[in-house]
């Protein structure tokens, strides 16, 4: 390698002069001797750092042939090979996301934290997400040495604020939707909570008449979902197909077009901050108000985790029952069990959290 620097004299002290930009930095002394030993200790702080480089790509060279050539780009059409349905043509469109443009050609190898920190910058809640599953997929497959940003300081996500739809919205939009598959769509989205891909690929053989359910898998998480549906869920389901997918028109629309046929409509009503899913929203927060057991809300919504559908909740003003009256009352009227009531009771209660009234 060719020296960066020489030694020069001026007025008796000595320079180290930098050959690339003609620029002085003194040593701070007199003696040549003491100068040149200077200057070799900065040519080698400054060569060492190069040479490292150079060395670690031998080595990994010689353990994966691909790493001096592999790049975000190749990790990516990795990440899409081992993904499946919506989820990969999800990932399919990360190559079109702007943010990240800078980062697709680069090579693991020669990425900086600068380059990380670029691209979540100019990004949104989106690229933070996705870039960090890249990350630890490379991490994962031993293709990126090290973290470049560890995952304690990686910057945190900041969500949107997410609402429920109230339901006085929702009687709006059922008043004014003269299309009656969209109709009967919001309305069951009203009723059940469900996703709304969920509820689109809904067929026929979905629904079990005889014990009153609605049985699905939810598409996100694979968890199975059975639910009772009372009067008013009924009353919707035969208005619907009576063999194959009961919503055949919004199962071949993709879920973005669905969003923005119903965002069209909240626009054309007033209707600011509400989305398709501020149904799951509304769901959640009428099953807290009318005492709706958590673990149920959780099978209904299709998460294991509490944690989940607590946010989904988190808004709903509960209020709480006396302790004085509950510790008077007897253990039948404190839990009921859906196993032993007569199934026209069931209904009965079923239909009354759905309207979002409390019970008894």
């Amino acid at each position: 390698m060719k020296p960066t620097h020489r030694l020069i004299r001026r007025a008796g002290i000595y320079y180290a002069f930098e050959t690339a930009t003609s620029k002085r930095e003194s040593l701070g002394t007199r003696d040549k001797t003491e100068a040149t030993q200077l200057l070799a200790a900065k040519m080698q702080s400054l060569l060492q750092p190069i040479l490292n480089l150079r060395m670690a790509k031998v080595y990994l060279s010689g353990a994966d042939p691909q790493a001096l050539k592999r790049t975000w780009r190749d990790v990516l059409k990795s990440m899409i090979e081992s993904k499946r349905g919506d989820n990969k043509a999800r990932w399919a469109r990360m190559d079109r996301h702007r943010p990240l443009a800078s980062l697709w050609d680069k090579i693991l190898i020669q990425t900086t934290a600068e380059d990380f920190m670029r691209c979540l910058n100019a990004g949104s809640v989106t690229t933070n997400k996705f870039l960090r599953i890249m990350r630890n997929y490379a991490l994962d497959f031993g293709w990126l040495p090290h973290p470049l940003i560890p995952t304690r300081h990686w910057p945190a996500v900041k969500y949107g604020d997410k609402r429920a739809i109230t339901a006085s919205e929702h009687a709006q939009i059922i008043a004014r939707e003269t299309n009656p598959e969209r109709r009967a769509f919001y309305e069951l989205a009203w009723f059940t909570g469900a996703a709304q891909t969920d509820l689109a690929n809904l067929t026929s053989d979905s629904i079990r008449w005889n014990d009153r359910t609605i049985s699905f898998s939810r598409q996100k998480t694979g968890t199975p979902v059975v639910q009772f549906f009372g009067a008013e869920t009924e009353r919707v389901l035969r208005t619907l197909p009576p063999r194959g997918p009961l919503f055949p028109y919004l199962k071949t629309v993709r879920a973005s077009d669905r969003a923005t046929e119903f965002k069209q409509r909240c626009e054309g009503l007033g209707i600011k901050g509400a989305t398709l899913h501020s149904y799951r929203y509304a769901w959640a927060e009428r099953a807290a108000k009318c005492g709706y057991p958590e673990r149920h809300a959780m099978k209904a919504l299709g998460h294991a985790s509490k944690s989940i559908a607590q946010a989904y909740a988190k808004r709903a003003e509960v209020i709480v029952p006396s302790l004085e009256e509950f510790e008077k009352a007897t253990p039948e009227k404190k839990i009921i069990s859906f196993v032993n009531i007569p199934r026209s009771v069931t209904q009965t209660e079923e239909g009354r959290c759905a309207a979002g009234e409390s019970q008894p």
